[in-house]
């Protein structure tokens, strides 16, 4: 079978969630199906680097270059005049116009939860394209059981059509133990200890603005480290901070997007991993602070508990008071960090890209034969 896989996502330089997703989930599916009587055909909107990929005799790279409208003008293109047994897209987007069997993934639909997180031009793209490749697709692929469940709910898309397939997290990630690492990584980031870290796009929907004046309630004599680059909206974040008095405002640090390089250690020395979203479809970075060896605070909403498994304490995102005691708690018990550390490693142990590539191309197969 010659399966066609948009690989654009896999050449943004700062990696988030989505993209980190198509990187890992392609080069999983190169390993496993070397050898076998599937072959590949990745498209491009860019060349690769050079690393980012192997050259392999069952993998063929199609480069077609495009500024805007890629997927619905340039990629729709190749698709029609050479057209796969199958194409897969790590994103929810199928362009419009192709008819062939197809499988699509979606990794969330927060737009439906957070319209005002986007333009009324995208919001309306967004639903679209969601409503028009849900029931177009052969199958669809949902990172969670509650992804899964808002696509029935929002678009009456079958149950049966959608595979809940986990994601992994990126291999290398693991806790980091020498010291002088970790104070390399901090001092290089302006950080100083102890820390609480929330590490993601800086966003509304992250709950971060409550997040804030919670940190600043709990007078722990930490620093609030907030990880990311700006999303929507984020001078609100800023604003917030601003508000802050001097004391409470001098120990929230803002560093900006962190490489891949520097993550693990950066985990690995925060006190705490803090991830108190509104709304997540799966949720990378709590899986992320497992990994690391570090204790996790987590919202009992959305896919968050079906992620987090035993391995994070979970709070009411929308109680101030519940973010208050929970900061405080995975700071001084001693028993629930040691809890959270053990349970987490456990749990982040079901999440690799080996066995969501096997799953998804499992899905794949299925689809040929619809």
């Amino acid at each position: 079978m010659l399966i066609g896989i948009d690989a654009s996502r896999t050449v943004t330089r700062q990696r988030t969630g989505t993209e980190a997703y198509a990187v890992y989930l392609v080069q999983a599916f190169l390993s496993l199906t070397a050898g076998g009587e599937h072959h590949l055909r990745l498209y491009f909107n860019q060349s690769p680097p050079a690393d980012l990929f192997p050259e392999l005799p069952h993998v063929e790279r199609c480069i077609i270059p495009m500024a805007r409208l890629w997927t619905q003008v340039r990629l729709a293109r190749e698709l029609s005049q050479r057209e796969p047994d199958l194409f897969f897209t790590p994103a929810h987007v199928i362009p419009f116009t192709y008819r062939g069997c197809s499988v699509a993934t979606v990794h969330d639909l927060g737009f439906h939860y957070f319209p005002k997180a986007h333009t009324r031009s995208q919001l309306a793209y967004l639903k679209l394209s969601t409503r028009i490749n849900g029931r177009s697709s052969s199958r669809l692929i949902a990172d969670s059981q509650a992804t899964k469940a808002d696509l029935v709910r929002f678009y009456n898309i079958a149950p049966a059509k959608v595979d809940v397939i986990y994601p992994g997290i990126d291999p290398s990630l693991a806790p980091v133990t020498d010291a002088a690492i970790i104070e390399a990584a901090q001092r290089k980031h302006g950080i100083d200890t102890p820390y609480l870290l929330y590490i993601s796009t800086l966003q509304p929907r992250k709950n971060l603005v409550r997040l804030v004046k919670a940190f600043a309630a709990s007078d722990l004599p930490h620093q609030l480290v907030l990880a990311g680059k700006l999303g929507w909206n984020s001078r609100s974040i800023i604003d917030e901070i601003k508000r802050l008095d001097t004391r409470h405002r001098e120990r929230v640090l803002m560093p900006g997007f962190i490489k891949e390089e520097d993550k693990a250690a950066l985990i690995s020395g925060a006190e705490a991993l803090l991830y108190p979203s509104l709304y997540e479809g799966f949720g990378f970075p709590l899986l992320e602070g497992q990994a690391c060896g570090t204790p996790v605070l987590a919202s009992n909403t959305s896919s968050l508990p079906e992620i987090a498994g035993e391995g994070a304490l979970l709070v009411d995102p929308q109680s101030s008071t519940e973010l208050i005691e929970g900061m405080q708690r995975i700071v001084a018990d001693t028993v629930l960090r040691r809890k959270l550390v053990k349970n987490g490693l456990v749990n982040v142990q079901k999440f690799t890209w080996q066995k969501a590539a096997a799953g998804a191309l499992r899905t794949l197969e299925q689809a040929v034969l619809m």
